[in-house]
């Protein structure tokens, strides 16, 4: 399957399922939840700076017990995560996560293929206290990152018989992912390293099955409150319409 989705890489359809109709379990229409009690972090930390790896392939930020559990599949190539990223998550951080009443778990979620690769395996190759901040600046440097997509990916569909690894790598050097996580304290080995690690692309593969399998996820950015989908209008931006969600689930 990992080379199923690696060979999604036709530059007119990189895209095509980014920021479509999120049609969910229609939270809106749902009844409000009574307000939930936040709770305040341990002594000298912040749930904002409190960051787990999940078994989802995901890390999630705030407080592990919160009420109310949100999650988000996402692109780092998508438009309309990095629209998020920048409007909505500092928001989010400072209104909901900080106060113990909401976790966030972000799940990279390859909507565009071999496309989205790269960036996924560079962006699981730090620690993570590294991860959010890492993902924030793929986020805010998308448009430059992605400057050459059309140019590398005809490269990339040259490459008959070329195996994932050499794909994601491919992606890496010459889109400047390799060099962006290289400026930002990621040694070139250990990039290389984390761009050729087959059991990183199995993991990946599971964790897209199984979001498949269980949400159905069509599009990026598709977000979970306590399991549940949220519906989000693709003609507003996500942000006002997720913070609806929130506060009717108690937030």
């Amino acid at each position: 399957m990992t080379t199923r989705i690696l060979a999604l890489a036709l530059p007119a359809l990189l895209l095509a399922s980014c920021g479509g109709d999120n049609k969910g379990a229609g939270n809106t229409t749902t009844a409000a939840s009574a307000p939930v009690a936040g709770k305040a972090a341990p002594a000298g930390k912040s749930w904002t700076e409190t960051v787990t790896k999940t078994a989802d392939y995901g890390y999630r930020m705030g407080n592990p017990d919160a009420p109310i559990k949100l999650v988000e599949y996402g692109s780092r190539a998508c438009p309309f995560c990095a629209q998020f990223e920048a409007e909505g998550f500092p928001l989010l951080k400072a209104q909901y996560i900080a106060s113990g009443k909401v976790s966030y778990e972000f799940r990279d979620y390859p909507i565009h293929g071999a496309l989205d690769i790269a960036p996924i395996l560079l962006g699981h190759c730090v620690d993570e206290s590294a991860f959010f901040p890492l993902l924030e600046a793929m986020m805010a440097n998308q448009q430059t990152l992605l400057a050459k997509e059309q140019e590398v990916g005809q490269k990339i569909q040259a490459m008959q018989g070329a195996s994932p690894q050499t794909i994601a790598t491919t992606f890496a050097q010459d889109l400047g992912y390799l060099d962006f996580v290289k400026q930002r304290g990621v040694p070139d080995a250990k990039a290389r390293a984390c761009l050729a690690d087959s059991a990183q692309l199995d993991a990946l593969t599971k964790a897209t099955a199984k979001a498949n399998a269980d949400h159905n996820v069509q599009s990026t950015p598709t977000f979970l409150i306590n399991n549940e989908p949220v519906e989000l209008q693709p003609t507003g931006a996500a942000w006002p319409q997720l913070e609806q969600a929130l506060k009717r689930a108690g937030g």
